[in-house]
């Protein structure tokens, strides 16, 4: 190592540099200097590529949605351009999923993660199901949300609907998605509605586009009932299409825009992929120490 360089002034400014290691700049902040490139020791065996990501979206008539769901990728290759990302749709959009998996290949391990909002019969199901049917190997990654980050990009899409910076006595809020006959959908949809009445300071219901109970329109008027005079309509939906328009129609005040591609849902893909990478290195360590 090459002995550290310093060179100094009266009003006692010093800079250093110091090859591979760390430098102390005037400000006294430390910066990681770039040493030599490490190349491999012969022999030795070739780094393993990160699996591929695989987002899984639903899919949807609604020519908006497949355009959203592109753009929304693109800002994830964008923030990890060296990870291989591909989409693959449940039903009604190109490319489906199966033909996804079928490209991968025998040999490429993929996370799937579903561009769903709640946990439910897709993602518990329809999923594991398809890519079981293929030789790749892949594992599923939870869906976006209950979530921080789903939660901030709630909050940001009803700023820019226009929900005032000071909280109105009587506001509040329904979280409109798409609904499921599934418990644990529900319940992942609930806790989401709780974290955004923390964030936002007013009463925040969870309703359905179909298959759960209350309708947007029904708890519009549960909330009308109680007093509150400003009710707004939070879209829960990553895309647009139909169950978002006709949210969107009930709603009596400002109704927010569909999530899309706001930056946290970009950062919240990557953060259930890492997490699935970090469960299975971890269940596979446990399984190591077993004797």
């Amino acid at each position: 190592m090459t002995a550290t360089t310093r060179t100094g002034t009266r009003t006692g400014t010093r800079t250093g540099t110091r090859t591979g290691g760390t430098t102390r700049t005037a400000a006294g902040t430390k910066a990681r200097a770039t040493g030599p490139a490490r190349t491999a020791l012969p022999g030795a065996p070739a780094p393993t590529p990160a699996p591929a990501l695989v987002v899984v979206a639903h899919g949807s008539r609604d020519p908006r949605a497949l355009s959203t769901v592109r753009a929304l990728l693109g800002e994830v290759r964008a923030l990890r351009p060296a990870l291989p990302v591909h989409l693959g749709h449940i039903e009604l959009n190109e490319p489906l999923l199966p033909d996804t998996l079928g490209a991968l290949g025998d040999a490429e391990p993929a996370v799937l993660v579903p561009l769903l909002l709640s946990r439910g019969h897709h993602v518990t199901r329809d999923i594991p199901e398809m890519a079981g049917a293929f030789p790749a190997r892949t594992r599923v990654a939870a869906p976006l949300g209950p979530h921080p980050l789903l939660v901030d990009a709630l909050h940001a899409r009803l700023l820019e609907a226009g929900w005032p910076a000071r909280v109105p006595a009587d506001g509040a809020v329904v979280l409109a998605s798409a609904g499921s006959r599934d418990p644990q959908s529900r319940a992942g949809t609930a806790r989401t509605a709780t974290h955004l009445a923390a964030r936002l300071g007013v009463p925040v219901l969870p309703a359905y586009a179909s298959a759960a109970a209350p309708t947007v329109p029904e708890a519009v008027r549960a909330l009308t009932a109680r007093g509150y005079r400003r009710v707004a309509v939070a879209s829960c939906f990553t895309a647009p299409g139909r169950f978002a328009t006709e949210c969107a129609a009930a709603a009596p005040w400002i109704v927010s825009a569909p999530l899309g591609t706001h930056p946290a849902m970009a950062r919240l893909l990557l953060h259930r992929y890492d997490e699935a990478l970090r469960t299975v290195g971890t269940a596979a360590r446990r399984a190591a120490l077993v004797p």
